[in-house]
């Protein structure tokens, strides 16, 4: 960026957006809190299930349905990016999650928690929609290191969320994190709504809303390395949503009787992982995109074994935590950008269609490894964290010497 602070970006013929370092943190501290409403349930579940009467595997849904309206945003919500004025698309989202959330934060029984639960996740992809919104404000100039600092944002906020929302919860209750969030929602969409443009940069489209929607499929059909990426992203993180949906259960028994901070501490440990964001992305631009995956691929299937060790050494955690985060993060880094660079002109519709199978995943992950708990206990949880590990190793050692060729551009 400039010296001065300052990016500028045109919006419209006649009129400028000064894009200053101080707006960029906006965006970045919004996509940070509105992603972090997807995470704050998985330290609390078993509190909310004791609060509410609730199963253990009905106690699992709650993550499951906060995943699954993620995804359908992901479908539904964010191609209105393009047809739509952004500025009034992301605080109307953002005033709409403000009701979610407190809708959550006053629930009495598991209908209404769960019904608040799945809209909190399909608002949340307004986190997709501030992305781009930044990403179209910004001069190409200086558009990297824009995208690159909210997308900072993002990772933090799920990083934090869990820790945020256990020590919230020891200190007030479970319902004090939405109450929280709530509030803080709502005064970002004041704070965006006043510093906001009206309009984005983003070329005009001619396509309406059903016509995007269909495109997304489309593509899909067309471009076999989206497809096969796509299903590493849902392996992987259905891997990701088993440990971190099942590892609340074990930790707040014996021996451990761990607290909701303590439980949600162990998230920062993720931090490890931007690490290999970095790293994955260094090597991707060296052509490494095959072997990077391959070697992810096989530390996730290994994190397991430490991971099986959890009630016998805390220690055996934390390595497996980082191993499964560095593997997932690396993962991810090289899916997204070989996905980006088959159709610049869609990336919304490409990354947006990719993160629909990351939404499937993670639901996946959360259900199955609650409910396996309840029956089998921790090590059957591992196992099958194992299992959706090795399916994506095994499927990368089938399909590692496949280069699809780009289809032609879709309409």
């Amino acid at each position: 960026m400039p010296g001065s602070g300052e990016v500028v970006a045109r919006s419209g013929e006649s009129s400028a957006f000064a894009l200053s370092r101080g707006v960029v943190l906006l965006f970045a501290v919004a996509c940070g809190a509105a992603v972090a409403n997807v995470y704050f349930s998985q330290p609390l579940l078993v509190t909310i299930g004791h609060d509410l009467a609730m199963s253990p595997a009905l106690v699992g849904s709650v993550v499951t349905l906060t995943h699954v309206g993620y995804g359908l945003g992901l479908f539904l919500l964010v191609p209105l990016g393009d047809v739509a004025d952004r500025r009034r698309l992301i605080v109307a989202q953002l005033l709409l999650l403000v009701v979610a959330l407190a809708v959550v934060a006053a629930a009495r029984t598991a209908a209404i928690l769960l019904a608040g639960m799945a809209a909190t996740g399909l608002l949340a992809v307004v986190t997709q929609t501030l992305l781009a919104f930044a990403a179209s404000l910004a001069p190409p100039a200086g558009r990297g290191r824009v995208v690159g600092l909210v997308t900072s944002g993002v990772v933090v906020g799920i990083l934090l969320a869990r820790t945020v929302s256990g020590l919230l919860a020891d200190l007030a209750g479970w319902r004090s994190v939405y109450l929280a969030s709530a509030s803080l929602t709502a005064l970002l969409a004041l704070v965006l709504y006043r510093v906001l443009p009206r309009h984005g940069d983003a070329a005009p489209t001619t396509l309406r809303y059903g016509q995007l929607l269909r495109s997304t499929i489309t593509l899909f059909a067309r471009e076999r390395l989206l497809r096969l990426r796509a299903l590493f992203g849902l392996l992987i993180f259905a891997a990701f949503s088993t440990l971190w949906s099942g590892v609340a259960l074990p930790l707040s028994e014996a021996p451990y009787f761990m607290s909701h901070s303590a439980i949600g501490a162990l998230g920062l440990i993720g931090v490890v992982g931007a690490l290999a964001a970095t790293a994955a992305g260094r090597l991707n631009d060296r052509g490494l995109s095959r072997r990077t995956t391959g070697i992810a691929l096989a530390l996730l299937t290994a994190s397991w074994l430490p991971l099986a060790f959890t009630r016998g050494s805390l220690w055996a955690l934390v390595v497996g935590v980082i191993l499964l985060d560095l593997a997932v993060q690396a993962v991810h880094v090289t899916n997204q950008t070989l996905i980006y660079e088959l159709r610049p002109d869609a990336g919304s519709r490409l990354i947006g269609g990719y993160m629909v199978f990351y939404s499937i995943g993670s639901a996946t992950g959360a259900i199955a490894a609650t409910s396996l708990y309840t029956v089998a206990g921790w090590g059957a949880v591992c196992a099958l964290g194992a299992g959706f590990s090795g399916l994506g190793l095994a499927l990368w050692a089938f399909t590692r010497h496949i280069t699809p060729v780009p289809a032609a551009p879709a309409r």
